[in-house]
């Protein structure tokens, strides 16, 4: 941000140089242009430079960068800015100038007549904005484009008035005068303009001023009026159909509540469903855009008259054919989108008791939705006949297709919740059947004639799974014994599998149909297809989970089974056909986990030995790390219920593998993934056997306080953590002994970390800061009574202060946190939910007090300079809560803080009435009776960081359009 005395810098020739440069430059200078406009924009001295260059004859794109600039000049500086006495001489050079561009280009006479917008929102006493506005810019017909401009961006930049610095009450009164005053006035504008020509009563901006306007003035006073044969006409009109269709549709999302806008309704209800008339001529020509707009208008109808649809079907059935008429005769699948929300919105009605009659009457409509849908899921035929490349090597087409199908496949289970499971089943049935019996005798190798329409059921049914209740025993009996039988072909076979792993919890019911199915899964890993083979990891661990007690007997088998294909496996199906594994593990009899623990995982260690010993590279070490996560899974998985005061056979087998696990870290602690991977199987030890790892703890206690002065890496501090949570003084069956060891490691950890803090700056370890204050939390959570008391506890409070330098959402936010818990202490209700003794919790409080005393003007001081310049967005409630919390513990005190930490801001980038009145309304809310006079407070904090940044930090528009293109100027 510039100061004042930089001001005189910036010439405008300097100003056009480096808007040039921003074009055309090389990277280098582009970035110092960058940061030079950057500073321009916030200088009181862009003022008259902006002007000129505006009166000047510059190039296009540095002229409309002066408009954008000046927008953001008015928006934020002028209060700051621009004495009150000058306004009216800047209105006057805004008329002139938009007098000067009335006929264009474009893009800067809407600049400027959203400069003037925001001007007279600003301008209290200015109250005849459109006769002034009209009157400056003359009646000529060269002069309409203008004002139909400035017609238009009025409404909407007092919706975003926001931005501006104004208060509620002066923005209520703004809003009133600016639109409602002028509502009726505008209205007639609008229709004398429509009926001034016929190509005026086609102008798509006339339509954008009418969408505009439609936020203000009652709906029915446009419906009843001429201007509703305008946008209706609009909609056959080649100029300006997108234009009229989103016009009518943003008059019917006025007319939701349909009690209310009964008239409208009946109004505009003839003349929507006439609109399908259009359809099959549109659709004939091969016109997109015209069927997109009107599906557009029939889906918004439908969606926002849903209410009426459902109470009386039989009268709005016209609009609902309409469109199902547009799904069904969108061929490229360009516009059924725009339904997929009325299905859903219409589907949740009459799934309640309540419209049973009406979901009587719609069901036919669900139905042939279900062979719509059906028919659209198909592979499109590749017009080079080559089905390996089934878009003809449009990536992003494929792209687009895959994800529009998970679409549909919501929209099918809609349709399901209406018509019931059985229909929607026998639909996928009868689809797969009737493509058996035309093509299955001429199937030859993994040559399927028209694949298409027997994999698009297949995907249909799979989308379907979650709808099927386990006990469906009509549709599946018979589908399941065909689906095993699909024909050898790639996208069939993978769609198989993807169904049989969807189906497993029904399967675990019917187990007469599970070996087939699990044969099936288990022969497709010897498939070339990785894609195949991907889909078969993924259904193995659907049925290792779900089908885990009926696969119990197999357990030695899938262990050989599980050894042969690992190695042959990417990563991901690698985790999941271990977890699929370790779950048929986990549900064995306990006197068989340290047995069963030992076979499954005794190879996996081999493997990790080996590859350790191999890891020269980083791939290799890499490797490593991703292998490692395979033992976390059987972990995380295999936890059997030991009694206590019995040994736990997990955990006596991974005190046997402990060793290798710290030798392998010990050889990559500069390596952070395999640290990482490492700490994350110990972590898990932890969480997953709980206090039966005790015998582990010593050893593990000194690996991490090890390796955490050694490499500095946070993943050590999670392991801390979890031990702290775990073996907390609220835990059963921990002694005390055991508690105070563990604290005592606690703050061991603290006292390596706090050094480290002394020695780096905190950007050089943003993910160990965010690591240290998680921990801290738990710490605090569960150890109050001798964190707070402790020696450590200002250091602690010195580092988090520290830390709030950081611009990183994660550790800020952890910090963040870790203050509000603490400052919790300091009064009546602390973050913890035991209560702890009243002579203990109040000197709990006077500490916190007497810290907060000591750091707290330091600690505003951070907090508002984060808030006000580099605090993440994901940040600011955090922010607003820690300086809400020491208003609530210090109100007085807190109060002086910010107002010396405002004083210390740069002259210029808040003016002293601003600050005062800051001041002023924070100490009328303090003292307020009113219960929520300190959100209050909070509020006023947030509204005065967002203006600030808004004006002096964030970065202002045009200057990343200038780097990316040149514009491109019309009319």
């Amino acid at each position: 941000m510039a100061t004042n005395g930089a001001q005189e810098a910036f010439s405008p020739s300097d100003v056009l140089g480096a808007v040039m440069t921003m074009r055309n430059g090389e990277q280098e200078d582009k970035k110092k242009a960058h940061e030079y406009l950057e500073s321009f924009q916030k200088s009181k001295a862009a003022w008259g430079t902006v002007i000129g260059i505006l009166q000047s004859e510059a190039e296009p794109e540095a002229i409309l960068f002066a408009a954008i600039t000046l927008r953001g000049k008015i928006t934020y500086d002028l209060s700051t800015q621009v004495p009150a006495s000058e306004l009216g001489a800047l209105r006057s050079q805004l008329l002139l100038l938009l007098k000067h561009y009335a006929t264009g280009p474009k893009p800067i006479r809407v600049q400027l007549c959203v400069c003037l917008a925001i001007l007279a929102i600003q301008m209290k006493d200015w109250n005849d904005v459109l006769p002034s506005v009209v009157q400056s810019l003359s009646d000529s017909p060269e002069s309409h484009a203008c004002v139909l401009d400035f017609l238009r961006v009025l409404p909407e930049e007092v919706t975003e008035g926001r931005k501006i610095t104004l208060s509620e009450e002066d923005l209520a009164a703004r809003t009133q005068a600016l639109l409602g005053d002028n509502a009726s006035q505008v209205v007639q504008l609008l229709i004398n303009y429509a009926h001034s020509s016929p190509a005026a009563a086609r102008n798509p901006q006339l339509i954008e001023c009418i969408t505009s306007w439609l936020r203000e003035v009652p709906v029915a006073n446009i419906v009843n009026s001429p201007l509703l044969d305008v946008v209706f006409n609009g909609m056959t009109s080649d100029e300006c159909s997108q234009e009229a269709s989103e016009c009518l549709c943003t008059m019917l999302r006025e007319t939701g509540d349909i009690d209310e806008s009964k008239d409208v309704i009946q109004v505009l209800f003839p003349r929507v469903v006439a609109l399908k008339s259009r359809i099959d001529q549109v659709v004939e020509e091969e016109d997109t855009e015209a069927l997109k707009a009107i599906t557009k208008v029939l889906a918004t109808a439908a969606e926002c008259w849903v209410v009426g649809i459902a109470r009386e079907p039989a009268q709005f059935k016209p609009l609902v054919d309409a469109v199902l008429l547009c799904a069904a005769r969108d061929k490229d699948r360009d516009v059924i989108e725009f339904t997929f929300v009325f299905w859903y919105e219409l589907k949740q009605y009459l799934v309640l008791e309540r419209y049973i009659q009406a979901r009587v009457q719609m069901v036919d409509t669900y139905s042939q939705l279900v062979d719509i849908l059906l028919k659209h899921l198909q592979y499109p035929q590749p017009e080079s006949g080559n089905e390996a490349d089934l878009f003809d090597g449009d990536r992003e087409q494929e792209e687009k297709f895959r994800e529009f199908r998970h679409q549909m496949g919501d929209t099918l289970k809609d349709s399901c919740e209406v018509m019931g499971v059985t229909e929607c089943l026998g639909k996928v049935l009868n689809a797969i059947q009737l493509w058996t019996r035309e093509y299955a005798s001429q199937v030859k190798d993994t040559h399927v004639p028209h694949w298409q329409e027997l994999e698009a059921p297949l995907f249909a049914m799979r989308a379907l799974g979650r709808m099927v209740d386990k006990d469906e025993s009509i549709v599946l009996p018979q589908l399941m014994p065909l689906l095993v039988q699909i024909p050898s072909h790639e996208k069939l076979r993978f769609a198989t599998i993807m169904v049989l792993g969807r189906y497993t919890e029904w399967t675990s019911v019917h187990p007469e149909y599970l070996q087939p199915q699990f044969n099936y899964i288990v022969n497709s890993f010897q498939a070339d297809s990785k894609e195949i083979v991907r889909a078969a990891a993924l259904s193995m661990k659907f049925f290792c989970t779900d089908c885990k007690h009926l696969l119990s007997e197999q357990v030695i088998q899938l262990q050989t089974f599980y050894d042969q294909v690992l190695d042959k496996l990417p990563d991901t199906s690698k985790e999941e056909i271990t977890e699929g594994v370790a779950n048929v593990v986990a549900v064995q009899p306990v006197e068989e986990t340290y047995r069963l623990l030992k076979l499954y995982c005794d190879p996996l260690v081999q493997r990790l030995m080996a590859k350790a010993n191999e890891a020269t590279t980083e791939e290799g070490k890499l490797a490593v790390a991703d292998h490692l996560q395979l033992i976390t899974i059987f972990i995380q998985i295999v936890v059997p219920y030991v009694s206590n005061g019995q040994e736990n056979p997990a955990v006596k087998y991974w005190q046997e593998v402990f060793p290798i696990l710290s030798t392998v870290l010990d050889n990559f602690l500069d390596f952070t993934p395999i640290c990482e991977r490492v700490c994350r199987c110990w972590r898990n030890m932890v969480m997953s056997y709980r206090t039966a790892m005790a015998p582990l703890l010593p050893v593990m206690a000194n690996k991490l306080a090890v390796g955490f002065q050694a490499s500095r890496e946070g993943c050590f501090l999670w392991v801390t953590s979890a031990i702290l949570r775990e073996f907390s003084e609220d835990r059963e069956h921990v002694d005390q002994s055991t508690t105070d060891d563990i604290y005592t490691f606690f703050e061991a950890q603290t006292t390596t970390f706090l050094r480290v803090m002394t020695e780096l700056q905190p950007k050089e370890l943003p993910d160990v800061i965010d690591d240290f204050f998680r921990l801290l939390i738990d710490a605090l959570l569960y150890y109050p009574q001798k964190l707070v008391p402790s020696s450590l506890l200002v250091p602690i409070v010195e580092a988090s202060i520290y830390a709030l330098t950081l611009e990183q959402r994660d550790p800020l936010s952890s910090t963040l946190h870790f203050l509000r818990d603490l400052l919790s202490y300091g009064g009546r209700n602390p973050a913890s939910s035991d209560s702890l003794p009243e002579p203990v919790a109040e000197q709990i409080r006077t500490i916190v007090k007497t810290v907060i005393l000591q750091q707290g003007e330091s600690l505003v001081k951070q907090v508002l300079a984060g808030m006000m310049i580099t605090f993440p967005r994901d940040c600011f409630a955090d922010g607003s809560g820690l300086l809400l919390s020491l208003f609530e513990l210090l109100p007085s005190e807190t109060t002086n803080w910010v107002s010396s930490t405002i004083q210390l801001l740069p002259q210029g980038s808040v003016s002293p009435v601003e600050a005062e009145k800051l001041m002023t309304r924070i100490r009328e809310k303090l003292q307020s009776e009113d219960a929520g006079g300190m959100r209050a407070v909070r509020t006023l904090l947030q509204d005065f960081t967002n203006t600030y940044r808004r004006r002096n930090v964030a970065p202002r528009d045009g200057l990343g359009q200038l780097e990316a293109t040149r514009f491109q100027f019309s009319g």
